[in-house]
């Protein structure tokens, strides 16, 4: 989708493949890790865990990789990470919200900031850039799995927030704290989503030259190789990479 500002729509450039792929898998693993020891070990009871689960299969990660991460949750000297937001801005003034699972919150303020230095950016105070985004849940159905009229309903009827339809997908926006909650219900009729995830979404977003993209997706691909950084939201329209 144009202007999509998930990193997982953004394309990565030739030749990053198996690095990436590696990099890709221990994010994964680390929110299965910490979705398990948060809830139920179970995805059917987890709601957390079985979204996790599912980004990790649709990125062909390995069953027992997903079962390694998943009975790492219930080892007692594992690290505990947090879920810790930073904000900051990039090249071109672009907004960015920096989404961390983390042990050392030191070290991961340090990479990050020396990160977007190094790129012209600066690392801001919290409130600085979230203000220009909404938190929100997003779910992506394959136009084949259901008519539109009944996902329409169906969206309505579980409480999501709103539902559009494009190309080949529906998506359904829900408010964040209605996300696990629209999404079981979805499942009943649904079992198999293209994309869910909580993301961050801007208000409106800036457009950028060729060579502005290109400095703005060289800061994003430093900051997605760092270990602690799970997801990057921007407010740059990057549909022209």
């Amino acid at each position: 989708m144009a202007g999509h500002s998930h990193w997982a729509g953004i394309k990565h450039k030739k030749g990053r493949a198996d690095k990436e792929r590696s990099k890709i898998f221990s994010k994964l693993s680390r929110e299965i890790t910490v979705a398990a020891k948060l809830g139920d070990n179970n995805p059917d009871m987890n709601p957390r865990l079985r979204t996790a689960i599912q980004a990790a299969k649709q990125a062909n990660m390995p069953k027992d990789n997903i079962s390694r991460a998943i009975s790492k949750s219930e080892m007692s000297g594992d690290k505990n990470y947090e879920s810790l937001r930073y904000e900051g801005f990039g090249p071109s003034n672009v907004a960015l919200i920096i989404e961390t699972l983390t042990d050392n919150k030191n070290r991961s303020a340090s990479s990050i900031r020396n990160t977007l230095q190094k790129k012209g950016g600066r690392l801001g105070e919290t409130g600085s850039t979230s203000h220009m985004f909404f938190n929100c849940g997003v779910l992506h159905i394959d136009k084949d799995k259901i008519k539109e009229d009944e996902i329409f309903e169906l969206a309505i009827n579980a409480g999501a927030k709103d539902c559009s339809t494009f190309d080949k997908i529906f998506e359904v926006i829900t408010e964040k704290e209605d996300f696990y909650k629209v999404k079981t219900e979805l499942e009943k009729k649904i079992d198999i989503f293209e994309y869910s995830s909580i993301e961050w979404r801007p208000f409106t977003y800036i457009e950028l030259d060729k060579d502005q993209t290109n400095n703005v997706d060289e800061v994003l691909t430093s900051l997605e190789d760092l270990d602690d950084v799970q997801n990057i939201f921007t407010n740059a329209n990057l549909k022209n990479l």
